[in-house]
């Protein structure tokens, strides 16, 4: 059971996949920090509050706290930008299969010589 699990972990595309949440997880962390030390300060500016996870307002005793939801939504347009970045990257630099454009089926080619043969007709 050990030998199969071993196997198991030891496939590519696993460790591509822990490879990928690890990095992601760092980079996550790496996003939300500079969402939280560089632009909520700027957008402090403009709100008034060093803290936009603070920011909320209650309606009928519900609390809304719109400022975490601003802060998840920073992140996330981050997060985004930086992805499409690598993938237009990965683009560029890896190599493109161009997919090979099959030929005619059979039928394509049997119907192909009925027409040559009636407009020899």
């Amino acid at each position: 059971m050990f030998k199969e699990f071993r196997q198991f972990i030891m496939r590519g595309n696993v460790l591509d996949l822990a490879v990928g949440v690890i990095i992601g997880s760092a980079f996550t962390g790496v996003v939300t920090s500079l969402t939280k030390n560089l632009i909520n300060p700027i957008l402090a500016l403009f709100t008034r509050s060093t803290n936009l996870e603070g920011l909320s307002f209650t309606l009928l005793g519900a609390k809304f706290t719109y400022g975490a939801f601003i802060n998840d939504v920073i992140n996330f347009i981050i997060v985004a930008f930086v992805v499409f970045l690598l993938v237009k990257s990965a683009n560029k630099i890896l190599p493109q299969k161009q997919a090979a454009t099959p030929g005619p089926t059979k039928e394509e080619v049997l119907l192909t010589e009925i027409r040559d043969l009636l407009a020899k007709k």
